[in-house]
């Protein structure tokens, strides 16, 4: 072997042994598991199912409350009535409302318009309408139940229950999260009105005497009454609620379940409690 092939097969040897030293190190630089730490899996696992958050219902913030208006002529009596379940009302809904204009931007092109709405599995009729008696258009998303009312500043409106079935019912309303009978705030456990089978009941006012209420008026929801009167709360305002309670009658008919009030000027045993079971006038801050 001639001393020039000797030369480039010894360069060879070196070139190889180069390359296995650069591979050996290059695999002694590559991390190894930690002990007690499981090795990524071959393959990668199924993602997991994506959780979708449901929806909002689309919502007007209200422009408007509903103020103590003039009076108007109401007259009640006193029936005598049993709920038949005292503790769990065969209906429980609510409308908010708002100016038209903010309730169409609030729910966009995917809006439905009605006129009233079913309570009791549609047994009930409820509206809202105006001082002629035009219903109120009401609105809502398709296939919605958030049901929003469309007003208008200084109107005013009534709260109007149709009875489609053979049952008396017990109406309890509140307007702004007060009771539209005592003015105090709102609960189903407070006496209503009483609604007779195939009868329409219209609610127009906030009850000031057995013949007499404050008619609502929409207006600025700083003119509102549950804004100036020490039972309200701002926050409930711009929310109209109903309950009805199925009620057995022990009278041929009736009015609003209320106690009787005590003659004028009679001797009370107990003074410092509130003598009339009615809303209290309104207290404007300003």
């Amino acid at each position: 072997m001639n001393q020039a092939e000797t030369s480039r097969r010894l360069r060879w040897w070196q070139m190889l042994g180069g390359l296995l030293l650069a591979a050996g190190l290059a695999a002694c630089g590559t991390p190894l598991p930690s002990q007690g730490v499981a090795a990524a899996p071959e393959t990668a696992p199924a993602p997991a199912p994506a959780r979708m958050a449901a929806p909002r219902a689309a919502r007007a913030e209200s422009t408007l409350g509903t103020q103590w208006g003039e009076g108007r002529e109401s007259n009640i009596r006193t029936v005598d009535a049993t709920r038949l379940s005292p503790d769990r009302p065969q209906a429980v809904s609510q409308l908010r409302y708002s100016d038209e204009t903010s309730i169409r931007r609030a729910l966009g092109s995917r809006v439905d318009r009605q006129l009233n709405v079913l309570l009791a599995d549609g047994e009930v009729e409820w509206s809202v309408q105006d001082g002629q008696g035009r219903p109120l258009p009401i609105f809502s998303t398709r296939g919605g139940q958030d049901f929003q009312v469309a007003g208008r500043s200084g109107e005013r409106y009534e709260l109007v229950y149709t009875n489609r079935s053979n049952r008396y019912y017990e109406v309890v309303a509140t307007v702004d999260g007060l009771d539209v009978l005592s003015g105090q705030p709102g609960s189903v456990r407070n006496d209503g009105y009483l609604l007779r089978p195939g009868e329409t009941l219209r609610i127009d006012g906030f009850r000031k005497s057995r013949s007499e209420v404050a008619a609502f008026r929409f207006a600025a929801k700083g003119r509102a009454y549950a804004n100036n009167t020490p039972a309200g709360d701002a926050r409930n305002v711009g929310v109209i609620g109903s309950a009805l309670f199925e009620v057995r009658v022990n009278e041929r008919d009736g009015g609003a379940r209320r106690p009787p009030e005590g003659a004028a000027g009679s001797p009370q045993a107990f003074p410092g409690d509130p003598a009339r079971p009615y809303a209290p006038p309104p207290q404007y801050r300003r």
